[in-house]
């Protein structure tokens, strides 16, 4: 199997040609980015000896092994000059970038949740199209989409975006563009031009949660029909598309829980973000006694929470009517939603309850983001502060010697 190993702290490439194991030196440090960097071409490698397109020289020109496969590479390269390729670089110089997107998407739309295919087809509709559309596939160069990653952030100079994108946006509009020219550069046979185009830094994510009192405050004076709604929202870091696709079928009183095995998205049903996210979140008894109330009022219906006629509520026509203005009427700070799910994990490390055990009710598959994100939040009650240490050299006689 080829992989990127380490010889003497460089690393080199490790893998099977013609039968023969090549192993080829680089003068790049064992470093994650410069991993990261090999692991590209050498899927690239070997996506081109699958298509019988590999030329041995091309990519290692000073290699000692060019000798042994010149036979292999004066084939290939006759190939490729000749007539193996001569559809591909018709279709290539023919076929515009719009053609092989609308072909590519609807390829890989079997791959895909359908809300991410909704939103991978409005990215390349709304900005991509706009841009490339027009141009054949092997015309876009990187210059180009480089020019126009940056002309984002300058909503004025381009006409197809409104506003300033966010880093984080523009790197999930290049994602697929990415994507699509990766495998048409394999499919036709030319060199993607999206190379080396690192995302952009993304910043932090900003959390705010709110105080317990705040909490309270807020659960006092939201409106009476969606007191329970926000109960379980804010005790048990639900996830807005979880808390939306709940149904009564998967809370579960004698058990004092939960369980996470859908989501709605846009009004389809799909399954949970990641497999961590399938999980059994535990009820404090201020939710079941929540949830006991709600039963009480749609406990006949198919979803926890939805409207008269059964349908699932639309949690941003919620957060408009009902969130952002109970925040205004109690004069507490603006915050999307999703900051409820911030709180319940903040609570839970203030209180001390085990790290593990957080990350699993929050569908999390490890403790890393846990205390990346929430640690700076404990407070020193927590003793999470260094407060124990430093109590314990207290109690320690620690003095120069005297010459």
């Amino acid at each position: 199997m080829a992989s990127i190993r380490n010889r003497s702290g460089k690393l080199f490439f490790d893998f099977y040609y013609q039968g023969v194991r090549c192993r080829e030196q680089t003068l790049l440090l064992d470093t994650k980015a410069n991993r990261n960097k090999l692991e590209k071409v050498l899927e690239n490698i070997e996506a081109q000896i699958m298509l019988d397109r590999f030329v041995y020289r091309d990519v290692f020109p000073k290699s000692t092994r060019c000798s042994v496969f010149k036979k292999y590479d004066d084939q290939i390269q006759t190939l490729k000059e000749t007539t193996i390729n001569k559809s591909d670089l018709i279709v290539v110089n023919t076929l515009t970038f719009e053609q092989f997107a609308y072909e590519w998407l609807e390829e890989s739309k079997i791959h895909w949740k359908l809300s991410h295919y909704k939103n991978v087809v409005m990215i390349f509709e709304r900005y991509l199209i706009p841009e490339f559309g027009q141009f054949r596939l092997n015309e876009i160069n990187r210059t180009h989409i480089i020019k126009y990653r940056a002309s984002i952030l300058e909503p004025k100079r381009n006409i197809s975006v409104k506003r300033k994108l966010s880093n984080d946006w523009i790197n999930h509009i290049m994602t697929p563009l990415r994507k699509m020219l990766k495998e048409a550069s394999l499919r036709y046979d030319f060199q993607t031009p999206f190379i080396n185009i690192q995302p952009l830094k993304i910043p932090k994510t900003k959390i705010e949660p709110f105080s317990l009192k705040e909490v309270q405050h807020f659960l006092k004076h939201v409106r009476a029909d969606f007191h329970n709604y926000y109960t379980v929202r804010f005790f048990t870091a639900i996830r807005t598309a979880e808390i939306d696709g709940l149904k009564w079928e998967y809370v579960n009183f004698d058990r004092n829980e939960i369980t996470i095995h859908e989501t709605l998205v846009d009004g389809n049903t799909e399954t949970p973000k990641t497999l961590a996210s399938y999980r059994n979140i535990q009820l404090s008894s201020v939710v079941v006694d929540a949830l006991k109330e709600q039963h009480k009022v749609t406990g006949k219906n198919t979803y926890v929470f939805c409207n008269s006629k059964n349908k699932p509520l639309d949690h941003r026509n919620i957060t408009k009517r009902v969130w952002y203005p109970t925040l205004v009427q109690l004069g507490l700070k603006k915050r999307r939603p999703y900051q409820t799910r911030h709180t319940c994990a903040t609570l839970w490390l203030a209180s001390g309850e085990n790290p593990e055990w957080i990350a699993k009710q929050m569908g999390h598959s490890t403790t890393k983001m846990l205390f990346e994100v929430y640690s700076r939040y404990v407070p020193n009650n927590t003793r999470q502060d260094g407060s124990a240490f430093d109590r314990l050299l207290q109690n320690v006689n620690i003095t120069s010697n005297e010459v």
